[in-house]
């Protein structure tokens, strides 16, 4: 690293602590500095240099060193180790082969962010088609010790061959899991929250010939928006995939593309509340497009939709031999569901679908604020219609109208100005917008409550069932680790010591009942010298960070997913460095205010590998 110093030779420089002190009461990264070096703990002082920066906009810089992982605290019999760094946005990862002989391939998510930063035509001396491009999706492939053997592959073309140059690229998973088959992926070319890239309903199911690259469409024209398509599982004969919803709360806002992207979709009749949603300039009724007002509107199933079968907010399925013609809701209720993995048959939840679902954000034309992140079984009626989990009046099963969901004002918020929200635009998102009401005038059918409850906006997303070598002290036998990407500072921070940009663990303790779970960290950011460890061996941290660019760590930035590979390993997804509006951490704001609300940065992306610190041998099956 340019212009560090040892630290060994920092923490000897006992002179330095008064400076230190000054530094904690003006807070900041400087104030992190200053707590470790009180607590005796070894820090290096900052780079001279930025290690990455947004090549649009070269004034965005991070801080990136994953180092050795030092600064990633796990529990006792754990180790974490750098498998892969300097990856641009990686959103998934699979892996086919043996324990002793296996390729990794990693999806690299393109753009997905909005920003005028995050720009694949503005890349200083680089064609928007340029396999260089770190702006557009691809995928690479690596072997089992971290080299990278073939990539970047499906990269876009002038003609429209490859991924979608917009953007994001986020789900991959072989028919036959570690066996191979046909590889499938997601992708999209409209990002979240009107990102660059033109085209609703344009997310689509491919597969990728991992011989050429060849990229070859299977299912297309499904929601974009919000959230596109996310995350794809193949179980049975059947493609499975998590829908998010196209806007933020129900309702099609500003911060969907200036209200040009599509609304939300019902799997179901619905018929709407007589609640219209003001932006400032319209108002609009839910699941409906920007400005059009329809109070108490029968509203029928797939309105506006490209196919029966496709909705927003939703896990998708459809049969592999006739994909097209065979895609139904399985089901839905959710704002983003991301994460899907099936448990065993053995499993306390005997074989069904568990899923991550990420909350609603204060933004947009119905803002609320600490609205929960969750976990839920996604699984059909017996009548062979979709399960309904409450969304978009329910928030963790909790209905929207309670306080705790009152929005406190921000600047995401449709009444705030665009160069911030004013005292006055906040009295009247709270005059309007308390309390948060209801989208539907009633619920399609009664829905289900879900598994359990997350704190706000850890942005739970990938997720997977550990195998039986990785069982070892606080990991139990039919445990699940959970990626969480952290919050996007829209909102204030969601504790202290906050969570997210960390993988939670998640205990089934009771084969005969599903619903009996124990949540904790597993693994998060920690400044070394600072780890510890309780009684049972669960990890804790001296000193409270974030994520590792704002902390300058040698750790994590934003987990997008976790699988656990032939070898019996979890393999940590993590999408790099975004600078943001800063709500909950100063130092992840963005430098320059025409750059937001979003910068990506390219090289900053990290697969991270979890082991058993034995070193023992296990796969899958042992």
């Amino acid at each position: 690293m340019k212009g560090i110093v040892s630290s060994r030779q920092y923490s000897t420089r006992i002179s330095r602590r008064s400076t230190a002190r000054s530094a904690l009461r003006r807070g900041g990264k400087d104030a992190l500095s200053a707590a470790l070096l009180l607590a005796g703990i070894a820090v290096a002082p900052v780079a001279a240099l930025a290690d990455a920066s947004n090549p649009v906009c070269p004034v965005e810089t991070v801080f990136f060193d994953p180092g050795n992982a030092e600064d990633i605290v796990v529990p006792d019999g754990y180790k974490v180790e750098v498998f892969a760094k300097g990856l641009n946005f990686p959103t998934d990862v699979a892996f086919v082969g043996g324990k002793d002989n296996f390729r990794v391939l990693v999806l690299e998510s393109g753009t997905g962010l909005p920003s005028p930063c995050n720009d694949n035509t503005k890349v200083p001396g680089i064609g928007k088609f340029d396999a260089k491009n770190p702006f557009t999706p691809d995928l690479l492939i690596f072997d089992r010790h971290g080299n990278k053997v073939a990539g970047p592959l499906g990269k876009p073309t002038a003609s429209g061959g490859g991924f979608q140059a917009d953007g994001p690229a986020i789900g991959l998973a072989f028919e036959h899991d570690f066996q191979g088959g046909t590889l499938f992926a997601t992708d999209s070319n409209q990002g979240a929250r009107g990102a660059r890239g033109v085209g609703n309903n344009t997310s689509r199911i491919v597969k990728v010939n991992i011989s050429n690259g060849m990229v070859t469409p299977v299912i297309v024209g499904l929601p974009t928006g919000d959230h596109p398509t996310e995350q794809i599982l193949v179980k049975d004969g059947w493609l499975y995939w998590s829908q998010g919803s196209a806007t933020n709360a129900g309702v099609t806002g500003h911060d969907n593309g200036g209200g040009g992207n599509q609304h939300d979709i019902a799997c179901q009749q619905i018929t709407l509340s007589d609640t219209v949603f003001d932006s400032g300039d319209h108002k609009t009724s839910g699941y409906s497009n920007h400005g059009v007002q329809r109070p108490g509107a029968v509203v029928p199933a797939f309105e506006d939709a490209t196919r029966k079968g496709m909705c927003t907010g939703a896990i998708l399925r459809a049969q592999i031999t006739n994909p097209m013609n065979t895609i139904e809701p399985f089901a839905w209720g959710f704002r983003n569901p991301y994460g899907i993995r099936f448990s065993s048959a053995d499993h306390p939840l005997k074989g069904q679908m568990l899923i991550s679902e990420n909350g609603e954000d204060e933004r947009g034309a119905r803002p609320t604020n600490n609205a929960p992140d969750r976990l839920a079984i996604a699984r059909q009626n017996a009548d062979g219609t979709p399960e309904y989990h409450g969304w978009p009046d329910r928030f963790g099963f909790l209905d929207s109208t309670q306080s705790v969901f009152n929005p406190i004002g921000g600047n995401g918020d449709d009444l705030c100005s665009p160069t911030g929200c004013t005292p006055s635009d906040i009295a009247r998102v709270k005059a309007e917008n308390i309390p948060v009401r209801h989208v539907f005038a009633f619920p399609p059918q009664p829905p289900v409550a879900p598994l359990a409850l997350q704190p706000a906006d850890v942005a739970a997303v990938g997720l997977d069932f550990a195998p039986r070598s990785f069982v070892h002290g606080v990991v139990k036998p039919n445990a699940a680790l959970v990626a969480r990407e952290g919050d996007f500072g829209f909102s204030p921070e969601n504790g202290k010591p906050g969570e997210g940009h960390d993988i939670e663990l998640v205990n089934f303790t009771n084969a005969g009942n599903p619903n009996e779970l124990q949540l904790s960290r597993f693994a998060f950011n920690c400044p070394q010298g600072s780890h510890s460890n309780n009684p049972d061996g669960s990890p804790t941290c001296k000193v409270e960070v974030d994520q590792a660019f704002t902390g300058r760590l040698h750790g994590i930035n934003r987990p997008t997913t976790l699988r656990f590979g032939p070898d019996g390993a979890a393999y940590l997804v993590d999408y790099g460095a975004v600078r943001d509006p800063g709500g909950s951490d100063p130092d992840s704001k963005f430098v320059s205010p025409a750059d937001a609300p979003l910068v990506q940065i390219p090289g900053t992306g990290v697969i991270w590998k979890i082991s058993r610190s034995d070193d023992r041998r296990g796969g899958d099956n042992d």
